[in-house]
């Protein structure tokens, strides 16, 4: 089982939006964080190309400002750790999927307190290619010894949902990143579920094992 992390295990994706939109505030950029929301999931490369045009690299250095002052505030979802165990102790192998910083990782990992179902992290220096590419859904799965036949994906955006496919998983969705079911579904995911607590009391007969 492959979980994402930003957004479907921890509460960061509107932190993410408030560093981006500030980060762009402080390099004269205008842009509406509604929009900034919808990119986040993806890469910072695809983020800035799509709203800006261009890679900024000013812009990037500002976000990683804006975003270390708000850590503090990470929080993770209810339940989220007690996903993570009940997956384990189902017999299936757990590994969380991130392309972002090493310290970022550790951040989210603090903050979930799971490392005992945990078996594989993929962080940046895992991957060359963000999310919609299927590169850190793929390297997961090469951490872990999984088979894709076998393996579900868990994630709260359409870049999971669309990187999951490309790596040949089957995606099950949150809503909790604040992505709305409509979208979810049409971009493919297997099923939605308002959040992992809503998974976790329906795993027994959720897709994740097979239900």
């Amino acid at each position: 089982m492959i979980f994402d992390i930003d957004g479907t295990l921890v509460d960061t994706n509107y932190l993410h939006a408030i560093a981006w939109r500030r980060a762009f505030v402080d390099c004269g950029e205008d842009v509406a964080t509604a929009r900034i929301h919808r990119m986040i999931g993806a890469g910072s490369e695809v983020l800035l190309r799509e709203l800006l045009g261009d890679v900024r690299t000013d812009v990037k250095k500002a976000w990683r400002g804006h975003f270390d002052e708000l850590k503090p505030e990470i929080r993770p979802f209810a339940d989220a750790a007690s996903l993570l165990r009940a997956v384990k102790e189902r017999g299936a192998t757990v590994v969380l999927a991130s392309s972002s910083e090493q310290e970022d990782v550790d951040a989210l990992l603090a903050a979930i307190d799971a490392d005992d179902a945990i078996a594989e992290v993929t962080s940046a220096g895992d991957v060359s290619d963000a999310k919609p590419s299927p590169e850190v859904f793929q390297m997961a799965m090469d951490k872990a010894g999984l088979d894709p036949a076998s393996t579900v994906a868990v994630g709260d955006t359409v870049w999971d949902v669309e990187a999951a496919a490309r790596a040949g998983l089957r995606c099950v969705c949150v809503l909790s990143g604040g992505i709305g079911q409509a979208e979810l579904d049409a971009a493919g995911a297997l099923a939605v579920y308002p959040d992992v607590s809503t998974l976790l009391r329906d795993l027994d007969g959720s897709p994740l094992l097979g239900g």
